[in-house]
């Protein structure tokens, strides 16, 4: 490899991306592109990045196997990084078997966090922290120790344990300090606000007051009846049963954490969850039947009493139930909570993150263009949803954690 190829490498793996270009920017030759490319996904122009090191991989013989699998790598990042989320993960697959087959341990570590990146923005979490436990970083470079630290700290965040995200984010400023690249370093600390910024509402008696991560971490592991509108699920303890595919039975529960102690009434109750404006027998017969139904999904974990006016939530063991609403009132938070990251997304990439429809995507983000909150940019397959930084507070419990069912309906796609 002669000393420009070189010199732009050491460009690039130091954040230098100009300093890479300045040396390689007239060159045709796959290694020369593969840089150039890895260069423009660092500027921010994804789409030259791509077509970039698609030309170089291309370029390379067939028994550059090595080489080709570099330009593999780079590609899945690029498309990370534009949240196409669509692409094959099998390349990704080839590429790790070579780089372990040719002992190439950094370059492997690097495939595998991109593997588990991927699968953070589809929300299946607990794949994540599997394979993030597995990550062997020994002596590696401290940029690749900064981006696990990172990735690290995102699963704490979508597990709402507000000690562990913290000490992963010492570890990826100290790793980041190390590397000397500064948006690496700028990345870390950005992130950082997560910690301190709201992250859900505590209401109770028709007040709500904005908690901290580490507050709603004390909150969740409490002997507390938690009914939690961020993910949809009432818990107490270990136990927890999941509603979000229930919504007009969480609606319901929702008003009647609200009234706790008291009890709520059988109007507000059917206004909440049927929406209708006026009640009539027909309503009143759904609401006992949703009751019924609820009754039998909380058992568990609590019980509901029926009342004159309406319903009551009764907590077991004389214990406080505790509601925990979202820090954004909106029925599409989870969109907006996708959006915030900055990125342009397409529909399709939310409805594979959120294990959704597109149409209810379209449906979402038509509603919150009208709002306001999204812009589009582009038409028809190139169309992609952009929404500016939410500010205030943080989205990490809005973020989608998968079931089970979004990862057999991305199978499904294949």
């Amino acid at each position: 490899m002669d000393a420009s190829i070189t010199a732009a490498g050491r460009a690039l793996r130091a954040g230098d991306p100009l300093g890479a270009l300045g040396r390689v920017a007239l060159r045709d030759d796959p290694a020369a592109l593969a840089l150039r490319g890895i260069a423009m996904a660092q500027l921010g122009d994804l789409g030259r990045a791509r077509e970039l090191l698609r030309r170089a991989a291309r370029g390379f013989g067939p028994r550059e196997t090595l080489a080709r699998a570099r330009c593999l790598t780079a590609e899945a990042e690029v498309a990370l990084a534009a949240r196409d989320l669509a692409w094959a993960p099998r390349a990704l697959s080839e590429a790790l078997r070579t780089f372990a087959a040719r002992g190439e341990r950094d370059n492997a570590a690097h495939a595998r966090l991109l593997q588990i990146r991927r699968l953070l923005l589809l929300g299946r979490v607990d794949e994540a922290d599997v394979a993030c436990a597995r990550l062997e970083l020994d002596a590696g470079p401290a940029r690749l120790a900064a981006v696990a630290a990172l990735v690290t700290f995102e699963i704490a965040l979508r597990r709402g344990r507000a000690e562990r995200a913290r000490a992963a984010l010492a570890r990826a400023r100290e790793a980041a300090a190390r590397s000397g690249i500064g948006a690496l370093r700028a990345e870390i600390e950005q992130a950082g606000r997560a910690l301190v910024l709201p992250a859900a509402r505590l209401v109770a008696a028709g007040e709500a007051r904005s908690l901290t991560l580490a507050e709603v971490e004390a909150v969740l592991t409490s002997s507390d009846l938690v009914v939690d509108g961020c993910r949809r699920a009432v818990r107490r303890g270990e136990r927890v049963v999941r509603l979000a595919r229930r919504p007009a039975l969480f609606a319901l529960l929702c008003g009647l954490a609200e009234a706790w102690p008291g009890e709520a009434a059988r109007d507000g109750l059917i206004q909440r969850a049927f929406g209708a404006r006026r009640t009539n027998a027909s309503h009143r017969a759904r609401l006992r039947v949703a009751m019924g139904r609820l009754r039998h999904t909380l058992r568990p974990l609590a019980g509901i009493r029926a009342t004159a006016g309406g319903f009551c939530l009764v907590a077991p063991e004389a214990g406080t139930v505790r509601l925990l609403a979202p820090p954004i009132e909106s029925p599409d938070a989870a969109v907006l909570a996708l959006l915030a990251d900055g990125e342009a997304w397409s529909t399709s990439a939310l409805a594979l993150a959120l294990g959704s429809s597109q149409r209810t995507v379209q449906r979402a983000l038509a509603a919150l263009e009208e709002a306001g909150q999204v812009r589009a940019l582009g038409r028809g397959r190139s169309r992609r949803w952009l929404s500016a930084p939410v500010a205030g507070f943080a989205t990490s419990l809005l973020l989608p954690v998968s079931d089970g069912h979004g990862q057999d309906r991305e199978r499904g796609r294949r």
